[in-house]
């Protein structure tokens, strides 16, 4: 659909609109009451999301992020989707899946009796898809934009067998200095540690950084927070239908291979939290059913 169709499909007056990337992709932009957010529709990326009451964005979205058609964007919230990490038997196959890399749809976009902007996509299931990815199983995102920002990832199985899921909302958080913050709400919880070929471990207090990290935390449901005294807030990281949390930051050596963190170190402003089903909290889906997995973000003044 052209910018002009969708405008004047799902535009909504002084709210939402759509424009071109600089690189070729689709975006809608939201500003409400609340926040402004924009969405790419290569992906179904949320790129960036900022209450009208904080001074720096709660999405962190890189400087040097690319938003072009078929290609991940650095920040945001990335959607990983039929798997998360590597494919478990196709080393071909793109890591965490093509759901972030393949065209979406806007199916529906209005505004709440509160004031917020709800849009709804689905994501396009072409050839190239198919061959990733042969289950008729449409996937739908609703993001939901205005105080809190609230993201509901929905599989849905038009198939006659089980089919077995995992996924994440890889979501970057915006913040102060990965020295100054930490994240508690997995305290206790296990986890399996990929910077040490995936021991297992348990988590001892709060997470705190002091070099690479990514972990995958497993059987839990609650909610976290990044405590960030510098920016003076706190970001609330609740979830359904979740039963993992992966943490991560890249730190030096590994941002300055990717070439796309920023510059200055721009991996220092951001933090991964994601809200998941990984390893062992794999997600089967029985024929005729639907799974969604939602997260809520919110700030918290310090």
């Amino acid at each position: 659909m052209s910018i002009d169709s969708l405008n004047q499909k799902f535009a909504i007056k002084n709210v939402l609109t759509f424009r071109t990337s600089a690189e070729g992709a689709i975006i809608a932009d939201i500003d409400n009451a609340f926040s402004t957010a924009s969405i790419s529709l290569s992906g179904g990326h949320v790129m960036s999301w900022k209450p009208k009451d904080q001074a720096q964005p709660v999405v962190w979205l890189s400087e040097q992020a690319k938003v072009a058609p078929g290609k991940s964007i650095r920040g945001g919230v990335p959607i990983c989707w039929p798997w998360f990490g590597a494919h478990a038997s196709e080393a071909s196959f793109p890591g965490h899946g093509h759901a972030r890399t393949t065209p979406w749809s806007i199916t529906a976009s209005s505004t709440l009796p509160g004031g917020e902007t709800r849009v709804e996509l689905q994501m396009n299931v072409d050839e190239k898809s198919k061959t990733f990815w042969p289950h008729n199983t449409p996937l739908s995102l609703n993001v939901t934009i205005g105080k809190r920002l609230q993201i509901s990832l929905t599989t849905r199985n038009d198939t006659a067998q089980p089919v077995t899921i995992t996924e994440a909302l890889h979501t970057y958080f915006q913040i102060s200095d990965i020295d100054g913050v930490s994240v508690s709400g997995l305290e206790n919880c296990d986890y399996f540690d990929k910077v040490e070929d995936f021991a297992k471990k348990k988590q001892q207090g709060e997470i705190r950084f002091a070099g690479e990290t990514d972990r995958v935390y497993v059987n839990t449901k609650t909610t976290c927070v990044i405590h960030d005294a510098a920016l003076k807030r706190r970001i609330h990281i609740g979830k359904s239908s979740s039963a993992s949390t992966v943490v991560w930051t890249p730190w030096t050596e590994k941002a300055e291979k990717m070439g796309d963190m920023g510059a200055n170190q721009g991996w220092r402003k951001m933090l991964c939290v994601e809200s998941a089903n990984a390893m062992e909290n794999a997600v089967s889906i029985a024929p005729g059913a639907s799974h969604s997995l939602t997260v809520d973000y919110w700030v918290e003044a310090i």
